[in-house]
């Protein structure tokens, strides 16, 4: 697994979703959930510096 695909990981924890993407993967996520997790891993990334 890449960096980003451990991000993304640590994210769907910290956000109370992980299980759900566990059983049903992470096409099952709303539009917006999923917007939320990829704003959340832009800025980390930014806060970083990796991008």
């Amino acid at each position: 697994m890449s960096e980003k695909d451990l991000l993304k990981i640590e994210i769907a924890k910290e956000l109370g979703i992980w299980e759900q993407v566990e059983k049903e993967g992470w096409d099952s996520l709303s539009n917006a959930t999923c917007g939320r997790v990829g704003g959340l891993m832009s800025k980390r990334l930014r806060d970083s510096g990796a991008v």
